[in-house]
C-alpha cells in the first residue's frame, strides 16, 4: 500500500480519507451537514478515481439527542460513530475520533466541524496538495479570498492576534491558526500527540506541526529527515452568532495564546 512518494505516486487498491466530525449539541445542523457531505460526492484522486470516504462521528456528551442521531448515521457502512458521557471538549472528540481513523486505516484524515460554517464543499480543494503529493498537512484559512459571512469584527481582530503570536513563536506564515478545516496525512497524524480538551487543540496543533520532521530517504536511513511540508488552502465559512450555537468564547481565546507559549516553548 505505502508507496516512495505522495499518494498519487503509489500503487494502491483504494485511498480511504476519513472525514472527522466532533459534535455537541447539533441535533438540528448536523443532519443538514451530512446531507451537504453526501452531496459533495467522493474525493477525486489525481488520476480521476473515487477514494473511499469514511465519516467518523464523534458525540461529545451531547444532550439535545444528537446522540440519538449519530446512533442511526452509525448504521450506515460509511459512517463509523462514537460517543461520551459527558462533555469534554472539541480537542478530546478530536482525539478519539483522530485513533479511529488510524485503526481503520485512514490514508488522509480530514477535520470537519459539526455546525455548517464550514462546506464540505471545499473537501476537495483542502485533499489535493495532499493528492497530489506536494503536502503533508493542510489547514485552512477564512482570510484568502473565499467567500464569508460577515459578523464580529473584534473576533476577526482576536483570530488575527492569535495567529501572529503563533507565526512568531512556531516561524510558520499562516493566516488563520483557528480554521477548523485541517487535513492530514496518515504518516504525519501517527506522529500527532495532542493533549488539549478544548479549542487549545488549534495551536496546538499548528505548533507540533511546525516542529514535527518526517523521514526523508530509504527506510531506516538514520539521520535522513525534513521539515513537514504545510499548506494553506482558502475555505469559505458561514460562521454563527452565540444566538444560533457559537461555543467559542474569549477564555477559549486566552487559551490558545497559553498553548501557544507552551507548545511552541516547551
Amino acid at each position: 500500500m505505502r508507496g516512495r512518494g505522495g499518494l498519487c505516486s503509489r500503487i494502491v487498491l483504494t485511498v480511504i480519507v476519513a472525514v472527522v466530525i466532533p459534535v455537541y449539541n447539533e441535533h438540528e445542523l448536523l443532519p443538514k451537514l451530512m446531507a451537504r457531505l453526501d452531496a459533495t460526492g467522493r474525493p477525486r484522486l489525481p488520476d480521476g478515481t473515487l477514494a473511499t470516504r469514511h465519516v467518523i462521528l464523534v458525540d461529545d456528551g451531547s444532550t439535545d439527542g444528537t446522540d440519538v442521531l449519530i446512533a442511526e448515521y452509525s448504521m450506515r457502512e460509511d459512517v463509523t460513530s462514537l460517543s461520551a458521557r459527558e462533555n469534554r471538549g472539541k480537542g478530546s472528540a478530536l482525539r478519539r475520533g483522530f485513533t479511529a481513523a488510524l485503526n481503520m486505516g485512514a490514508d488522509v484524515i480530514l477535520v470537519q466541524d459539526a455546525d455548517l460554517e464550514y462546506d464540505p464543499a471545499d473537501h476537495q480543494a483542502a485533499l489535493q496538495p495532499i493528492f497530489d503529493g506536494r503536502a503533508d498537512a493542510v489547514i485552512g484559512t477564512r482570510f484568502l479570498g473565499q467567500t464569508h459571512r460577515v459578523l464580529y469584527y473584534w473576533h476577526s481582530v482576536a483570530n488575527r492576534f492569535i495567529t501572529l503570536v503563533s507565526n512568531m513563536f512556531s516561524n510558520l506564515n499562516l493566516t488563520d491558526i483557528e480554521c477548523g478545516t485541517k487535513v492530514f496525512a496518515r504518516q504525519v497524524l501517527e506522529r500527532l500527540e495532542l493533549k488539549e480538551d478544548r479549542f487549545g487543540i488549534e495551536p496546538e496543533i499548528v505548533a507540533k506541526l511546525a516542529r514535527m520532521r518526517l523521514a526523508s530517504g530509504p527506510a531506516g536511513h538514520a539521520g535522513s529527515a525534513r521539515l513537514l511540508r504545510i499548506y494553506e488552502v482558502p475555505v469559505s465559512y458561514a460562521g454563527r452568532t452565540y444566538a444560533e450555537g457559537k461555543k467559542i468564547g474569549w477564555k477559549d481565546g486566552v487559551r490558545a495564546i497559553w498553548c501557544i507559549l507552551k507548545y511552541n516553548l516547551f
